[in-house]
């Protein structure tokens, strides 16, 4: 199927979902500024891709470096019709030891650092063509998971933030796509020391991304059986959802909280 080039500021582009949907959409005839804190993988796509490619390259927890990102989209291209967050991080808590500054680590790599990236690209989306905000969240937020409480509130707090621009732009005629995967196979993920159910390729997580796209959707889920098993346990009584919790929690987890 041939799509109609669009201009896409990716982030989160050198690894995992981020690269894998970058191959789908420069193979689809699109043009991607690409962005992540390893340059290398991104050139190695503008080789292969000539033409396509915008290197912008840097930190995005950084609101300078963003800023100078955004303007390097807007000298090269001058506007954007599509933005892509999704860069982004995980840390897990161990509530023996909990730890604050974790917490902020994990909400600036997220949260922040989507919300300098929407400062950048809000204006260039408002000189784009049927402009459109996306970003990758995740299934965490349906319900309460263990030891995914730096993770979860700030991809809690990005679909807030999304949920809510989408009213707030919708004047402006700039639609919002959330997107919310389950487990997906990638270097962070794989840093996983417990099963992960229904586990996806990333390649397989970003062409359901970028056939979805183009309709525009308040939403991009994935796999459905875990995201209706996900929603079920978010709706149980908070009792329920404890009972359950607890014996999903780890067994070491559990001794070193006894201990």
């Amino acid at each position: 199927m041939k799509h109609r080039s669009r201009r896409i500021w990716l982030t989160g582009a050198s690894s995992g979902i981020g690269h894998a949907l970058a191959i789908e959409l420069l193979q689809q005839g699109h043009r991607l500024a690409l962005s992540a804190r390893s340059k290398a993988p991104l050139q190695a796509l503008a080789q292969r891709f000539p033409h396509q490619v915008l290197v912008v390259s840097g930190d995005l927890t950084e609101a300078e470096q963003v800023t100078q990102i955004g303007n390097r989209i807007l000298r090269e291209w001058g506007a954007l019709d599509c933005a892509i967050l999704n860069a982004g991080n995980c840390e897990y808590v161990e509530a023996s030891q909990f730890e604050a500054a974790m917490i902020e680590r994990v909400l600036r790599a997220n949260l922040l650092s989507a919300a300098y990236c929407i400062e950048a690209a809000l204006p260039l989306l408002r000189r784009g063509d049927e402009a459109q905000l996306v970003a990758v969240g995740s299934s965490v937020t349906y319900a309460p998971l263990s030891r995914a409480e730096a993770y979860g509130a700030s991809k809690a707090g990005l679909r807030y933030l999304m949920e809510t621009l989408r009213i707030d732009l919708a004047a402006e005629a700039i639609s919002v796509t959330l997107v919310s995967p389950g487990f997906v196979d990638t270097p962070l993920t794989q840093k996983n020391d417990f099963p992960m159910p229904l586990r996806w390729s990333a390649q397989r997580a970003a062409q359901r991304i970028a056939r979805r796209l183009p309709a525009r959707p308040y939403e991009i889920a994935f796999p459905l059986p875990f995201m209706l098993v996900l929603r079920l346990l978010g709706a149980l009584p908070v009792g329920l959802q404890l009972a359950i919790g607890k014996r999903l929690t780890r067994p070491a987890a559990l001794e070193e909280a006894q201990s």
